[in-house]
């Protein structure tokens, strides 16, 4: 006898929620390079599920409680997005948490703009509203929350930070999203650029050039530099280079030593594939942490340090 698609739908995705959560109950330590945003913490006996920081981004928050189902006061703000995932393990309920994330960044100097539970938040369309971290990540009960956002100015600078706060399995979830407000920086480098560095000081770096975190594969946004890169290539047929891939100091010493050789054998491999550059032209080494142009003790200098190098023979 068949079973109804109607029953099997449901197997399925009980059975895809058992491992998730499975997996996610299994975790007891910090995914790699997971912290806290300084000032603000975490609640005790936490673990960051998810941890993604982008140097440029943009990030939803509200400002107000929605109203018939639609947002009154929904900003995109752009600059650094920080967004970290914590999970708690069963007791503390999901205001307990949300206070003291509130209490904590209230001492940040955070004023706040909106704090609300479920029902006056606007339920389920508010939190469809809200930028969350995939599943299991982080979790998201449409129907038991609690949201807090809140801004601070301080010597010019506008920054945002919000949490939401839920629940499954007994255990509590909470998102911190960071929103450090800044224009875009420039970070092309163009062909003649490229290589007035590598005749004046034998290598550039290259900050144009993308990946997900923990990951060794290309982002679409890297092509311009890219292109750059085989321009150079082109006009200069008796130039050879290597490309070196650069870390910062987060997770195992070995692991980024080979993280960073991935990367760099990505953008040569990409070079040969796409425009079409020989690949005996190309060398590639990782140096990991080694060759730091920045402080490893600050989001900034970590962001310096994350960087792909053409380097003259």
């Amino acid at each position: 006898m068949t079973m109804p698609i109607p029953y099997r739908m449901i197997a399925v995705l009980a059975l895809l929620s058992f491992h998730a959560i499975t997996a996610a109950s299994a975790q007891t330590r910090d995914v790699a390079g997971g912290r806290d945003y300084p000032g603000i913490g975490r609640f005790t006996g936490s673990v960051v599920t998810g941890y993604v920081v982008k140097d440029f981004d943009a990030a939803r928050m509200q400002a107000a409680a929605f109203k018939d189902g639609q947002p009154i006061d929904a900003r995109r703000l752009e600059g650094r997005i920080i967004r970290i995932a914590y999970r708690t393990n069963p007791g503390p309920s999901i205001l307990e948490v949300s206070r003291n994330f509130e209490t904590q960044l209230a001492k940040a100097g955070f004023e706040t703009l909106l704090a609300c539970d479920t029902d006056a938040c606007g339920a389920i369309p508010f939190t469809e509203a809200v930028d969350t971290l995939p599943v299991p990540q982080m979790w998201v009960d449409g129907f038991n929350y609690r949201y807090f956002s809140g801004r601070k100015t301080e010597g010019g600078r506008e920054t945002y930070a919000s949490v939401l706060v839920s629940q499954n399995n007994q255990e509590i979830y909470a998102q911190v999203t960071v929103a450090e407000l800044g224009a875009i920086e420039n970070k092309m480098v163009d062909a003649a650029a490229m290589a007035k560095g590598l005749g004046e000081t034998g290598h550039i770096a290259l900050y144009g050039i993308y990946f997900d975190t923990d990951k060794a594969m290309l982002k679409p946004e890297s092509r311009p530099t890219l292109e750059q890169i085989a321009k150079l290539l082109t006009s200069q047929p008796q130039l050879n280079v290597f490309i070196v891939g650069h870390t910062d100091s987060q997770g195992a010493y070995e692991y980024n030593l080979d993280l960073s050789k991935r990367r760099a054998e990505a953008v040569a491999a990409e070079l040969v594939k796409s425009f079409r550059i020989a690949q005996a032209r190309l060398r590639t080494a990782g140096v990991g942490l080694l060759a730091p142009v920045g402080s490893n003790a600050t989001d900034a200098g970590r962001a310096l340090n994350r960087r792909v190098e053409l380097v003259a023979p």
